[in-house]
């Protein structure tokens, strides 16, 4: 392993930062939206996410649009990976590559959510957030993917049974969080310099700003006026989304 100086190699972060903010703010919802001659902050709850998508347009563009989210948040987490993979931090022994990675992410997720081209109202960042965890763990143990692809579809089992889209997708973040938070505890059990700290403080934001980004939603599920996202309508071509 080859060690790396933040005192002289400093760049990288700003570099890091600008460049993952700048493809979170490519929102793909806005740009489908538009090719179909809409506004998607016009159509239903005006999010320009997955959800709202897959009400607006069907389960198909519903799906496109996932795949690009979740590409958008796992793309670039995992080149820095493959960057960064054979360095640790000068005198640690914590790979360069464990922090990149999810430092990508997080500013990925804050363009998402607080788009500069669209005055900072953006969407609300889980399929990227998704697609983060889901490259982060399968960039590093391959077979990872498939159980990464089980757990989505535990996601998914969940939001077909309660019809509850925002409370699937969240609890989706925070178990793909504690699944990366323990592979990383058991890697650096021991050692509690501020680059491990650091680590664990940018899976902890993540969850912080999926779940604010949410706080909409929670506060109508928990007043029992959250919408409900029923995907065997999607499925079928209707609008996939009643009051309860």
């Amino acid at each position: 392993m080859k060690e790396f100086s933040l005192v002289t190699s400093w760049y990288w972060l700003p570099v890091m930062a600008v460049a993952c903010y700048l493809i979170g703010c490519l929102n793909f919802a806005v740009i489908i939206a538009k090719t179909r001659h809409k506004d998607v902050h016009k159509l239903g709850s005006g999010n320009p996410g997955t959800m709202n998508m897959s009400r607006e347009f069907g389960l198909k563009v519903g799906l496109i649009n996932f795949l690009l989210d979740v590409s958008k948040g796992g793309v670039p987490a995992m080149i820095s990976y493959f960057i960064f993979r054979n360095y640790v931090f000068a005198g640690t022994n914590v790979i360069v590559s464990d922090f990149t990675r999810y430092f990508c992410g997080v500013f990925v997720i804050i363009g998402h959510i607080f788009p500069v081209t669209m005055k900072f109202k953006g969407g609300k960042g889980i399929a990227s957030t998704l697609g983060l965890f889901w490259f982060c763990l399968s960039c590093e143990t391959p077979w990872y993917i498939l159980i990464a692809f089980v757990a989505l579809l535990g996601v998914l089992t969940f939001i077909i049974v309660t019809e509850w889209g925002s409370m699937g997708s969240l609890l989706g973040v925070t178990g793909f969080s504690l699944w990366q938070g323990i592979i990383f505890f058991v890697r650096y059990q021991g050692l509690n310099n501020a680059y491990v700290i650091a680590i664990f403080m940018l899976l902890l934001a993540l969850n912080i700003l999926t779940w604010c980004a949410h706080r909409k939603n929670l506060i109508r599920l928990f007043a029992g006026e959250e919408h409900r996202t029923s995907v065997k309508k999607l499925s079928k071509g209707k609008r996939g989304t009643k009051n309860m």
